[in-house]
């Protein structure tokens, strides 16, 4: 190969990750991905966790590493992998998490409406494809599940993807949350394809179940920790907040240029239109407008900020049950006393709503077992199977963020 580019990236989860081919030393080096730097991976989840500081870089990076692994095993298995299809399934994963914006989900269609992160990947893959002069086409037909072999789809995304397997990994490390660790080499080991399939073959079924399992405990434990989810909903109350003071015909300036721009739309915005700018944005936007906000003369928008700020943060209930109407309005009652603001304005400081996980979805991508006999089961239909109907069903609690007395 002409120009051969090889460079190796010391990774603390997987240890040295290689860049080897041009391209992708083209995809890393743009802007574009390189924004991903400044964008955490868990939001607020360093606030539970102090070591969750790491970037959606160092993810995309340690999934494009177990990419390299899990096509260098099928490979050796006897599958046909041409080194276009590789370099392709290694740019659809390493792009799969692009179109991310500040603070990732917490923020998503809070910003800009009705747009999914995916479709804005989506988007920045079909720029950058016509910057290289049409080399990322099959990257972006396997990442939107439109190329012939469906199995390098399901590895970029599906329930047994290798996007899954590094964040779990990497935000169990970076967390200490042990329950979060899964045998990501061993599960790799076990992969095959059947019928153009990702399947788990048969002796890879525990690790498999180990996988969902972790994979349901972080979410309880991590990422819907009471404590991150009362952050990141009231980083969505300081954005309405300041967009709801802009309609008035209030000054609100966060000291971003670009995240300007966005909070002046309320209404639907044409995301196409302004990917340029969009791709501008990041976490440090966000932070530099929250921590200018508390001297914001409105004095909901400036406790909020003061309150995210100083880790300050609201009291939060997690339950199973709906919580007591008469309680929250007489709770509501004591906080429009305690700030003088009206009950419209209450909902700043207090309010509710429900957090769901689901440990495997049997409508979403099925996770496949191929036994010996070359029979294929579901893992929730799998003889003495861990995942089966209860673990399927979806796991809701409702929470309450409110401002204590």
């Amino acid at each position: 190969m002409a120009n051969k580019v090889r460079k190796i990236i010391n990774d603390p989860v997987h240890g040295f990750i290689t860049i080897d081919h041009p391209l992708l030393f083209q995809v890393i080096s743009h802007p574009w991905y390189q924004r991903l730097r400044r964008i955490h991976q868990m939001a607020f989840a360093h606030l539970v966790y102090p070591g969750a500081v790491h970037s959606r870089l160092h993810h995309s990076l340690g999934a494009y590493h177990l990419m390299g692994q899990a096509l260098t095993e099928l490979k050796s298995k006897g599958f046909e992998i041409s080194p276009e299809e590789e370099l392709s399934a290694k740019i659809a994963i390493l792009l799969h998490d692009v179109g991310h914006g500040p603070f990732s989900h917490a923020l998503e269609n809070v910003l800009i409406r009705n747009v999914h992160h995916e479709a804005i990947s989506i988007l920045i893959m079909k720029v950058l494809n016509e910057e290289l002069g049409g080399q990322l086409t099959m990257a972006i037909d396997i990442f939107t599940n439109n190329y012939h072999k469906p199995f390098l789809h399901q590895l970029v995304s599906g329930q047994l993807d290798v996007d899954r397997m590094d964040y779990l990994s990497r935000d169990s490390f970076f967390t200490g949350v042990s329950e979060g660790v899964i045998g990501y080499d061993r599960i790799i080991k076990m992969l095959t394809v059947d019928d153009g399939e990702l399947m788990v073959e048969e002796k890879g079924i525990y690790s498999t179940e180990k996988f969902l399992v972790s994979r349901r405990l972080m979410y309880w434990q991590v990422y819907l920790h009471k404590t991150v989810v009362c952050a990141e909903k009231m980083l969505v109350r300081i954005i309405e907040r300041a967009r709801e003071l802009l309609e008035r015909g209030e000054t609100v300036s966060s000291s971003s240029i670009t995240l300007d721009f966005f909070l002046q739309f309320s209404g639907q915005l044409k995301i196409e239109e302004h990917l340029e700018k969009y791709c501008q944005l990041d976490d440090y936007d966000v932070l530099s407008a929250i921590k200018n906000w508390i001297y914001h003369p409105d004095k909901i928008l400036s406790e909020l900020c003061r309150r995210l700020v100083e880790r300050d943060l609201l009291k939060v209930k997690l339950q199973a049950d709906p919580f007591e109407p008469t309680w929250v309005e007489k709770e509501r009652a004591r906080i429009c006393k305690q700030m003088s603001i009206s009950e419209e304005e209450s909902r700043y400081f207090i309010f509710g709503g429900e957090a769901s996980n689901t440990t495997y979805d049997p409508l979403e991508e099925k996770i496949n077992i191929l036994f010996k006999d070359g029979t294929v089961k579901d893992i929730s239909k799998v003889d003495n199977a861990l995942i089966q109907q209860s673990l399927a069903r979806t796991v809701k609690k409702h929470y309450i963020c409110y401002m204590r007395g």
